[in-house]
């Protein structure tokens, strides 16, 4: 896959921003090669935060403000499926996934153990119960996208029965959470999306590793996905966090494209 990401601001006073675009080399995605070009050039400070993304610090003078991204990102054609993979129980977990077992700001997994059990009942604890909860979501959460740009937390969607894929995502995480099963929110890109943009999704700790799940799409294998960040919920994956007073992207344009052999 070629990833590119262009954001462009208008800055009316200096304005500290952290930055999530680019992406890792990681479980089932090699990054071979990745452009950063940001003008006017400022001094910029990479640094790993805790869940392991790769961030950028500056500081964005007065004016038009631009950033932009590319990456060529060898990715699985379709992401791995484990059904029947079982449940891990705590004390056997890693210590790097006990945190996405707790509440969070926007996942209220505290909230949800009996309507979790209740759509999950009939299933072998683990991997079984996360496809049920996906199946659930696509059946009963309207997809919309463009529908909202705050955040809304997984008892706003339940209630709403509605949202964009950040808002099925956290659904989706704090459901598998109130089952005693470790889940994240991922934030990146996916080929073919309609309409284009930045894409959100879960993944579950099940059968001793972590495993995609993404309730905004067709059933069946799933495929194209590219990471950029990690984290509890939509609090810790940002492509972009600005500090001050607000600004907004002027213009944001994303883009996927899958390169043959020869690329």
């Amino acid at each position: 896959m070629r990833t590119s990401c262009k954001l462009v601001f208008d800055i009316q006073v200096s304005t500290p921003f952290i930055l999530m675009l680019r992406p890792r080399s990681g479980n089932q995605q090699w990054v071979s090669r990745d452009e950063y070009d940001i003008s006017p050039s400022v001094p910029v400070v990479e640094f790993t935060d805790t869940y392991g993304n790769l961030c950028q610090r500056l500081i964005a003078p007065k004016g038009i403000f631009s950033i932009r991204t590319s990456a060529k990102v060898q990715t699985a054609d379709i992401v791995d499926e484990a059904p029947g993979a079982h449940f891990v129980e705590i004390h056997n977990l890693p210590d790097t996934v006990l945190n996405y077992l707790l509440p969070s700001r926007y996942c209220e997994s505290d909230r949800f153990g009996e309507m979790a059990y209740s759509m999950t009942y009939n299933q072998s604890p683990g991997y079984n119960q996360v496809a049920a909860i996906e199946k659930w979501l696509r059946e009963n959460i309207d997809y919309i996208p463009g529908s909202s740009n705050i955040p809304l937390s997984a008892v706003d969607v339940n209630n709403n029965k509605s949202g964009v894929c950040r808002d099925l995502a956290h659904l989706g995480i704090a459901l598998c959470r109130s089952l005693s099963i470790p889940a994240r929110m991922v934030v990146g890109y996916l080929y073919c999306l309609r309409p284009m943009d930045m894409h959100a999704w879960f993944e579950a700790y099940v059968g001793g590793r972590w495993y995609t799940f993404d309730a905004t799409q067709p059933s069946g294998p799933k495929g194209g996905y590219v990471a950029l960040g990690f984290g509890r919920d939509a609090t810790d994956v940002a492509v972009y966090n600005q500090f001050g007073p607000v600004v907004y992207a002027l213009e944001q344009e994303v883009q996927v494209e899958c390169l043959g052999d020869d690329h």
